[in-house]
């Protein structure tokens, strides 16, 4: 991830967290109380934010330590302890809340996104995610999708054309449209074009189209659209693919799988603080 923005990031969400002050934290506690907080793994899965706890805590308070015991991406086990963080208690409670949330968030779509990929289990295809991700949080979703194996469609609007049914109608033809914007855009702008026929497909073939989605296609369809695309153009399939059905695609011979579902509706894995103080471990 990008530490500028990844910065950027925490301090807006510490912001909207603790506001001017943590009032129970800062009332309870003085500067001289000290400890740790150990992260514990509650559910199985694949482990994502490492980072967001080091730069987190860093960011509220450089004197916290952090001993990371799991890497990015592995497989953690329910019970496994994932890290330790050491320093002010008051600065080990601040920061627990968003840094739990980011985790949890990014270790589920990691987890989610291997099972994809696992379910797949193709040589040639790959699996991507789309545009429907939290707002504020597409940084770090579509950085989970990599630790879990699968890979990045286009991060926004900004970085590659993709012309969908609504602007085709707007422009008139798939022909018309991609002509417009090739007027437009420089050569490192790739164009993608959606479509859900035949017809179509051999437009945007014609058309010039750098990329070609086949959209809400059964397997059937899609192993017959596949035969009418040159090499050179890369081809996706995207709508109507559930998870458990991945299989069934696996030998479709198209490039890329997008699936919404990564990202937009995921379980969190769950994930605790546990505080660790001379009168035991309390559950946070």
């Amino acid at each position: 991830m990008n530490q500028f923005k990844l910065k950027r990031a925490l301090e807006h969400f510490f912001i909207e967290d603790i506001g001017d002050q943590d009032v129970t934290s800062d009332y309870l506690f003085e500067d001289s109380h000290e400890g740790s907080v150990v992260f514990e793994a509650k559910q199985s899965g694949v482990l994502c934010g490492t980072t967001i706890i080091l730069a987190g805590y860093r960011l509220l308070d450089p004197t916290v330590k952090v001993n990371l015991l799991k890497a990015e991406g592995d497989w953690i086990k329910k019970g496994e302890t994932i890290a330790v963080a050491q320093g002010k208690w008051a600065s080990l409670l601040k920061g627990e809340r968003v840094i739990l949330n980011l985790i949890q968030r990014m270790s589920g779509i990691a987890t989610f996104t291997r099972e994809a990929v696992s379910r797949l289990n193709s040589d040639h295809t790959r699996i991507c995610d789309t545009r429907k991700t939290t707002p504020g949080l597409r940084m770090f979703e579509k950085y989970a999708v990599r630790t879990g194996g699968g890979f990045n469609h286009r991060n926004g609007l900004y970085d590659a054309v993709m012309i969908k049914d609504n602007h085709i109608s707007f422009a008139g033809s798939i022909t018309r449209a991609v002509e417009k914007v090739r007027s437009k855009t420089g050569h490192m702008v790739k164009i993608e074009v959606e479509t859900e026929t035949e017809s179509q497909v051999l437009e945007a073939v014609e058309a010039g189209a750098d990329c070609i989605m086949f959209d809400n296609c059964s397997v059937e369809e899609i192993h017959r659209f596949v035969e009418l695309v040159p090499d050179h153009i890369t081809t996706e399939s995207s709508g109507g693919i559930a998870v458990q059905d991945l299989s069934r695609y696996s030998d479709c011979g198209v490039d890329y799988i997008s699936l919404g579902c990564l990202t937009h509706s995921v379980p969190a894995l769950d994930i605790s603080v546990n505080v660790e103080s001379d009168k035991g471990r309390i559950e946070q």
